[in-house]
C-alpha cells in the first residue's frame, strides 16, 4: 500500500461506464493508488481488464461497499483513507427510476447523504470530493434558457432527474454548512464503450452488432427520437473530472459539463446505422414500451463556467465516439453472443 505521500482515490462506483474509464485515466496519468468501491454483486465486465493489476495489489484495490449501508462506507474510507473521493456510484438509468423510484431516491439522495457524513465523521481525512450530479436536474427547459446554464431552475422529469436534484442539493450543503471540499457537476450526455445497454444511443449499438451477427431481424426498436442532446465521449468525462479536483478546486461550487455536438436521438440512430455493415437492410420500429412518461427533451449545455476555470475541452469526435461504441458492441457479441434486447 502506499505511502503518506501518495494521493489515494476513492472511485464510488468503479464498476460502471464511468468508473472504469477514470480508473483508467488515474492510473494511466497519475501516480495515484486507486480504490474502486464496489457491491459484492456488480458486474465485473467493465473492468475486467484491471482485475489482474488488482489482484497484484498494483495502485489498485478493490473495497466493497454499499450506498445504502453507512457502516460498510465507514469501512472503506477507514481503510484507503482518500485524498480525493469521486462519488459516482448511483442508481443511474432514469426509465428503470420510474419503475423503482423509492430505491432510485435512497440509493441516490440517502446514499449521498451517508458518503458524505461517514467522510465528514471519519478521523484524519479532509478530502476533496466530487459529487456527480446529472442534467436531468434542469428537465424540460424551454427553448429562450437554451443552452442550459447553471442557474437554470431545476425541472426535474423522472424520478432519476428528482434523485440527481437531491444529491445536487446534499453536496451543496455540506460544502457550505460543514465546510467539506465539495463540488458538483452536472454531465450531459456521455457516452463510449462500456456504456450500459439500457441508454438510447448503446442499445441501439448493441442491437445492431446483434443484427450484423445474424442474431437479430434487422429491425431497431426505439423509443422517442425527437430528443435533443449534447453528446460528448466519457473519455473527455473523466479528464474533466480530473481536472476538476486539481485545478484550483472550490468547494461549494456546481458546473455543467457537455461536448459540443448536438443531435436529436433520430440523427444519432442513422449515424449508427450508416456505419453498419447491415445498413441496406435495417429498419427502424417505434416501441410504446421504450417512451418514457416525461422526457427532458432539449439538453444542451452551456459549460463555459468550467471551461474558464480549468482550461478542459472535449476533445473526442461525436464519430470517433458512435464507432467506438459500436465496435464495442461488436466485440461483446462476438465473445457471448445474444443479450436481452432491452
Amino acid at each position: 500500500m502506499s505511502s503518506n505521500q501518495t494521493p489515494i482515490a476513492l472511485i464510488t462506483g468503479i464498476t460502471g461506464m464511468v468508473g472504469s474509464h477514470l480508473a483508467d485515466f488515474l492510473l494511466k496519468e497519475t501516480d495515484w493508488e486507486i480504490f474502486g468501491m464496489y457491491r459484492w454483486r456488480s458486474p465485473l465486465d467493465n473492468v475486467s481488464h484491471l482485475l489482474d493489476r488488482a489482484n497484484r495489489k498494483d495502485r489498485l484495490y478493490f473495497v466493497e461497499g454499499d450506498l445504502c449501508d453507512a457502516l460498510s462506507l465507514q469501512k472503506v474510507a477507514m481503510k484507503c483513507k482518500p485524498n480525493y473521493v469521486f462519488h459516482l456510484a448511483a442508481q443511474s438509468y432514469p426509465t428503470t427510476s420510474f419503475i423503482s423510484p423509492i430505491h432510485t431516491l435512497d440509493v441516490n439522495i440517502l446514499g449521498t447523504a451517508r458518503l458524505l457524513e461517514v467522510l465528514r465523521n471519519t478521523d484524519g481525512i479532509d478530502p476533496v470530493i466530487h459529487v456527480c450530479a446529472s442534467s436531468e436536474v434542469f428537465g424540460r427547459v424551454s427553448k429562450e434558457k437554451l443552452p442550459i446554464a447553471e442557474d437554470c431552475a431545476f425541472h426535474p422529469a423522472s424520478p432519476y432527474a428528482i434523485s440527481k436534484s437531491g444529491t445536487d442539493l446534499v453536496a451543496r450543503f455540506h460544502a457550505e454548512a460543514y465546510g467539506q471540499k465539495v463540488m458538483t457537476t452536472r454531465m450531459f450526455t456521455h457516452t463510449g464503450p462500456r456504456r450500459g445497454d439500457v441508454f438510447a444511443e448503446s442499445t441501439f449499438a448493441k442491437q445492431i452488432a446483434m443484427i450484423e451477427a445474424g442474431l437479430l431481424p434487422p429491425i431497431v426498436h426505439t423509443g422517442n427520437l425527437n430528443s435533443l442532446r449534447t453528446w460528448a465521449d466519457v473519455r473527455d468525462a473523466v479528464r474533466a473530472y480530473h481536472m476538476l479536483v486539481t485545478v484550483n478546486p472550490t468547494p461549494g461550487e456546481f458546473y455543467n459539463i457537455g461536448g459540443t455536438e448536438t443531435r436529436t436521438i433520430e440523427e444519432m440512430l442513422n449515424f449508427l446505422i450508416s456505419i453498419s455493415s447491415s445498413k441496406n437492410k435495417i429498419v427502424i420500429q417505434s416501441d410504446p414500451g421504450r417512451i418514457r412518461p416525461l422526457d427532458a427533451d432539449a439538453q444542451i449545455p452551456d459549460t463555459s463556467k468550467f471551461r474558464s476555470h480549468t482550461g478542459w475541452k472535449p476533445v473526442i469526435s461525436f464519430e470517433k465516439t458512435m464507432n467506438d461504441l459500436l465496435d464495442y458492441w461488436r466485440d461483446m457479441v462476438r465473445r457471448k453472443g445474444s443479450y436481452l434486447t432491452r
